[in-house]
C-alpha cells in the first residue's frame, strides 16, 4: 500500500504562484509514473502534467509555459510549480503515482491517488 500526502494548495491572486508537493510513502520498489490532475466545479477531471521515471514530461495545453512538473526520486516526491496563475486554474488538484511495491522477486502493482488540495485563484 502506497499513501500520498499533498500540500501547497491555498488562495492566491491572479498572476501569483504556488508550488504543490506530493510525497509517496510505503514499501515502494519502483515508481514509473507521477502526475497531477485537477477538477473544477462542473468540469471533468483533466490531466495537468505528468512525468516518467526518465524525466519525460507532458503538459495540458492550458498550462504549458506556466506550470512545471518535477520529481525528487530519492524522496519519492513530485512537485508542480504553478506560475502566472489565472482564475481558470481554480480547482482541486490531485496527484497520482503508479509503480510497484515489494521486491524484485515479489512485486505488486500500485496506483495511488492523493486526497486532493484546493487551489483558488482570485481575480
Amino acid at each position: 500500500q502506497v499513501q500520498l500526502v499533498e500540500s501547497g494548495g491555498g488562495l492566491v491572486q491572479a498572476g501569483g504562484s504556488l508550488r504543490l508537493s506530493c510525497a509517496a510513502s510505503g514499501s515502494i520498489f519502483s515508481i514509473n509514473f507521477m502526475g497531477w490532475y485537477r477538477q473544477a466545479p462542473g468540469k471533468q477531471r483533466e490531466l495537468v502534467a505528468r512525468i516518467t521515471t526518465g524525466g519525460i514530461t507532458n503538459y495540458a495545453d492550458s498550462v504549458k509555459g506556466r506550470f512545471t512538473i518535477s520529481r525528487d526520486n530519492a524522496e519519492n516526491t513530485v512537485y508542480l510549480q504553478m506560475n502566472s496563475l489565472k482564475s481558470d486554474d481554480t480547482a482541486v488538484y490531485s496527484c497520482n503515482v503508479k509503480g510497484f511495491t515489494g521486491t524484485v522477486l515479489s512485486r505488486r502493482v500500485f496506483d495511488s491517488w492523493g486526497q486532493g488540495t484546493q487551489v483558488t485563484v482570485s481575480s
